[in-house]
This record gives C-alpha cells, sequence and structure tokens, in this order.
C-alpha cells in the first residue's frame, strides 16, 4: 500500500478511505490536485483582466476542465460544488471539499490573517448522502505566524479528525502568514508548517516552495520538509502563472529532487484556454502519475 490508513479512522471505515485515496493518487500514493479554491481567496483578480481569455470568468471552465482533464482531484469550496456538480458530468470529478476561506480585500500588513470554517463535515457527509456527488475528502487552510493560528489549529485538529471518522481524506493547505512572517518562503518556516500538518494528523500538506539559497536549489530544500512532514505526505502550491514550460520544469525537479508527493496547480492550469488547460493537466499528471520525463511531459504539453 502506497499510503497508510490513520488510527483515527474507524475500522468500518477503512475501506472508504482506501477507497479515496487510492482513487485521488491513481494508486501510486501522489496527488495531482487541481485546485480552484481562488474564487473566495482572490477575488477576480485570477480569472478577469487583459490577458486573461474570457472564457476563464465563469466557474464552469474550472468544472469542464477537471471532468475533461487528466487528474487526482479537484479542490474548490463546497458551495461551488454544490451549484455545478449538479450537471452529470461533474458529478463524476473526484471532490476535495474546501471548507474555509477568506478574501484578499484586507493585506496582511494591515490585519494578520484568520480564515474560519464556512461549513463542517456534517455539510459534507449530507451532500455526499443526498447526491451523487464524489466527494472524496476536505481541505482547510492554516495561517502560521497569525496571531490567530491557534483558533485555526484547533479547526483543523478537529476537521481533520473528523473527516477520518467518515473515511474523507484531509488536506491542509500550510501557510506562514502575518505581520511577524518575514519571508514566507523560508526553508525553516515551510518545513515547520509540513511538520505541524503532520501533527495534525493531516494526510497531505500543501505548501509553498522554499526560495533558494546560494548553496541549494528549492527543490533541493523540499528534501527537508519532506523529512520533517514524516508520512503526511508533501504537495506544492503552483503560484502564479508562469511559462509553462518553466513550470513543468518546476515540477518535474519538485517531485524528482525534491522527493514530494505531488502538485496542487490552479492557475497555471485555468488561465488557460480550455483545450491548452487539459493539456497542461495531462502533462502534469504523466510527472505525478506516470514518473514521466520532463521531455515526455512537454510532448503531452505540445500535442
Amino acid at each position: 500500500m502506497k499510503f497508510i490508513i490513520p488510527a483515527d479512522v474507524p475500522l468500518n471505515m477503512h475501506q472508504e478511505f482506501a477507497k479515496n485515496m487510492e482513487t485521488i493518487t491513481h494508486g501510486t500514493g501522489k496527488l495531482m490536485l487541481f485546485a480552484g479554491d481562488h474564487k473566495i481567496e482572490h477575488l477576480i483578480k485570477d480569472f478577469f483582466g487583459p490577458h486573461i481569455d474570457p472564457e476563464v470568468k465563469n466557474p464552469e471552465h474550472l468544472f469542464k476542465i477537471a471532468s475533461r482533464g487528466n487528474i487526482g482531484a479537484f479542490a474548490t469550496h463546497l458551495g461551488l460544488i454544490s451549484r455545478y456538480a449538479t450537471t452529470p458530468a461533474y458529478k463524476k470529478i473526484n471532490y476535495i471539499a474546501k471548507l474555509n476561506g477568506k478574501t484578499n480585500i484586507i493585506p496582511t500588513e494591515k490585519k494578520d490573517p484568520v480564515s474560519s470554517l464556512l461549513w463542517d463535515i456534517d455539510n459534507v457527509i449530507e451532500l455526499k448522502k443526498n447526491s451523487d456527488i464524489n466527494i472524496c475528502g476536505i481541505g482547510y487552510t492554516v495561517y502560521l505566524g497569525s496571531m490567530f493560528e491557534s483558533d485555526m489549529l484547533q479547526e483543523a485538529a478537529q476537521l481533520v479528525y473528523n473527516a477520518h471518522q467518515h473515511g474523507l481524506v484531509a488536506i491542509l493547505w500550510m501557510y506562514p502568514r502575518g505581520k511577524e512572517v518575514i519571508n514566507d518562503q523560508d526553508v525553516q518556516l515551510i518545513a515547520g508548517a509540513a511538520g505541524v500538518a503532520t501533527s495534525l494528523g493531516a494526510d497531505f500538506a500543501k505548501i509553498i516552495p522554499p526560495k533558494a539559497n546560494e548553496n541549494q536549489t528549492s527543490a533541493q530544500l523540499l528534501q527537508i520538509a519532506k523529512a520533517i512532514a514524516g508520512n503526511t505526505k508533501i504537495i506544492c502550491s503552483g503560484g502564479q502563472a508562469t511559462d509553462p514550460e518553466r513550470f513543468l520544469k518546476t515540477v518535474y525537479e519538485q517531485l524528482n529532487i525534491g522527493n514530494i508527493d505531488g502538485t496542487a496547480t490552479g492557475r497555471n492550469i485555468y488561465q488557460n484556454k480550455l483545450n491548452d488547460a487539459i493539456k497542461m493537466t495531462k502533462a502534469i499528471s504523466a510527472l505525478v502519475y506516470e514518473n514521466a520525463t520532463y521531455a515526455n511531459a512537454l510532448k503531452i504539453l505540445k500535442k
């Protein structure tokens, strides 16, 4: 087995948890997460502008990509899932229901960030029970270093435990952020955040890639976070959209040098036209699930 079943998963939920993990990792233990939680987090910034194709602004663009591309799971807020997963094709998507969120209107320098629960596990279970929507797990963001971190840590701990009680996979977005955080890409902070995710019982921790220093690349520094996280799996945030070839190179190095367990990519996928976005999902998934070379991933992208 490519993953562990945590002790807080009841025996009668082992099969459900294993099924969800097998589904989103394609049996590899690694995860290609298509991240689409930015409608709350970034408002319209990532979806509308002079350099963004008009089709991107429609929320359904995300669901078209998730249903037609090759992904492990699509992470977006529970409300958006309930609005769009009524369409038969979208019910088949493997969902990670994001349960907290905040906008970016108030800058960090004005106030430390806090992101409280918008929905709870009961809401997720009720939606699953009353529909054919395939929700495989939940996601929650913790802002370490915020003066409100204790509240978010408590919510995250209970959320992970309750998710496991129902056989759901738990993914924590672990972001150092607050007035006291000088460099949110500092390797010690990033590795520390990964360790916190393990202490909270998370199955996956989504982290920001550390910034390279004069001695080591970002991918090499990821090895520290990977070691600190123990048997919690590490996936890296994709960040802002960049040159597609450079992005694939970065993902390849994160996987093969940093030895991490996958990637969480949003803007580098959905800020493209539909066909190009689908090709990007296939190229990334080849790297994650098939151990493809960088050259092969480029071929998929350019087909």
